[in-house]
């Protein structure tokens, strides 16, 4: 799709740019430079996890895609390790393996963007915004896992992406404490168009692979792909321990071609957010998610769309849809109804919680999924006591 001086100039261009929400890489970079960036992220999270030794799991699977995703809108080659290396100091400092923290460094780099933006955007002397940029996200990192297991609690594992709830946490806190230095995040917009053809057809030969190689690793067979349904996918529910890899990677192909399928359909655009929501989608079938209870959120969404101000494939609402599956244990654990509730409420939540934390949480649907998770369950365990 590009030459490989363009893709480097690509790849400049994305280091160097704001990258907060939202922020498609491949207008800022180009698709050849978009996809090159979220390949080397995928490629160095897999090779972390594998030096590890870590067992291959559906966390290990959702963390991967989600760095793949999010490689191609705000999380780039350059700004993603300062969050990493706070996480790797906070286990230093409490005497652990770094191992017990990877997965929420990986999954922590949703806050990427605050170190682009404190080095390269403000009005500061680059002597002193570079490291000040270096210090905030490393501090950052360093205080991500004490947050992110406090506040599993507030959304009980209803919520799947618990790091976006803490990201949205902290990145709110820090943006306030900047704009009260009169360091202000201005809106933002880079949504392209026109790529549907190429990125369905890249898409949709993916998920056909993975089905295949699903139904031949699965003694060519579907067998154990209905079993999904009878979880809610609360955290933590691991497909690939519960029910095995092959019907996970069934569940996978399936899962990527519904929501490749869902925005082609509403007339939506493929581009890096959405593909970014796919992804998540994707990655998040062998830890949560099924069809049975994204399905719900889905609806939700949808019925939304007819009351509401704003339609069906307006951008933000095309990654509320995708994004917004983060509820889909609500659908799971008590049922459909409840599920359509939570997309309906999701979808007006998630516009307006971007404004608190300046988009620089990536993880915006999942900071609003907390808030929707925290306010909706105690209130339908209230009814379901009732009843």
């Amino acid at each position: 799709m590009d030459t490989p001086e363009g893709i480097l100039r690509g790849l400049r261009q994305i280091i160097l740019e704001p990258d907060f929400l939202i922020t498609d890489y491949i207008g800022v970079g180009g698709l050849g430079a978009a996809f090159v960036n979220a390949g080397i992220l995928t490629l160095a999270a897999i090779f972390i996890l594998y030096r590890m030794e870590i067992k291959v799991t559906g966390a290990t699977i959702s963390t991967v895609w989600l760095m793949t995703g999010f490689g191609l809108f705000g999380k780039n080659i350059f700004n993603v390790w300062f969050i990493m290396a706070g996480v790797w100091l906070y286990a230093q400092y409490q005497k652990d393996k770094f191992i017990k923290y990877v997965y929420i460094g990986l999954f922590g780099t949703s806050l990427a963007p605050l170190v682009t933006q404190i080095m390269f955007i403000t009005n500061m002397s680059r002597w002193v915004s570079i490291p000040l940029g270096m210090a905030v996200g490393v501090f950052v990192g360093f205080i991500l896992p004490p947050v992110s297991a406090y506040l599993m609690r507030v959304h009980q594992g209803f919520n799947l992406y618990n790091i976006g709830f803490t990201a949205g946490i902290i990145g709110t806190i820090t943006v306030s404490v900047l704009r009260s230095y009169g360091l202000n995040m201005e809106t933002r917009m880079i949504w392209t168009t026109g790529n549907n053809q190429i990125l369905a057809m890249i898409l949709v030969a993916l998920f056909a692979l993975m089905i295949l190689i699903g139904f031949y690793l699965n003694g060519k067979s579907m067998k154990g792909y209905k079993n999904f349904y009878k979880y809610s996918g609360r955290l933590v529910t691991d497909f690939v321990i519960l029910e095995g890899f092959a019907p996970s990677l069934l569940n996978m192909g399936i899962n990527g071609l519904f929501a490749t399928a869902y925005v082609l359909a509403i007339r939506g655009d493929l581009n890096g957010p959405s593909l970014g929501g796919i992804f998540t989608i994707v990655g998040f079938s062998a830890f949560g998610k099924h069809l049975g209870n994204m399905l719900p959120i889905f609806i939700g969404v949808f019925l939304g769309s007819l009351t509401k101000v704003w339609y069906i494939n307006d951008p933000s609402i095309v990654l509320a849809a995708l994004f917004g599956t983060t509820l889909a244990p609500i659908a799971g654990e008590f049922g459909w109804k409840y599920g359509i509730l939570a997309g309906f409420l999701h979808s007006s939540v998630v516009l307006n919680v971007g404004f608190l934390h300046g988009g620089i949480n990536l993880y915006n649907n999942g900071f609003a999924g907390g808030i929707v998770a925290a306010t909706l369950i105690p209130i339908i365990e209230a009814f379901k006591k009732e009843e």
